[in-house]
């Protein structure tokens, strides 16, 4: 129990949630390429619809392993239509990564997520 890790990855739209996890699933050898959103060959936007418009709409989990860990990995949508995808996944975790896109910075999406995790 110890080893197991629960946790979420969370930001404004466009800022690179589903980018980071494709990285971390390939770096952790849980899959052969990286995924590219812009492709739309992620594991993580599994829906026809988010893989035509290029954003999360609902919240995937998925299990890998990493160094002797187990991650439960659940990759939040950004979009403020989808924000209360976003409150139901991260009542189950036990931390999260805030994604922030360098050159937008902090948008209101961004403070409204936090706020979602403070809670």
């Amino acid at each position: 129990m110890s080893r197991i890790r629960n946790i979420g990855i969370m930001a404004h739209i466009d800022a690179g949630k589903t980018t980071t996890t494709e990285r971390m699933l390939y770096y952790a050898g849980f899959t052969k390429f990286m995924g590219e959103v812009d492709h739309g060959d992620t594991v993580m936007d599994y829906m026809s619809q988010e893989r035509d418009r290029g954003i999360t709409i609902t919240s995937a989990a998925i299990t890998f392993s990493w160094k002797k860990h187990r991650f439960n990995l659940i990759d939040t949508p950004g979009h403020v239509d989808f924000t209360l995808e976003v409150e139901r996944s991260l009542r189950v975790l036990d931390g999260a990564v805030a994604i922030l896109d360098a050159s937008a910075g902090v948008e209101a999406q961004t403070m409204s997520v936090w706020r979602q995790a403070d809670r």
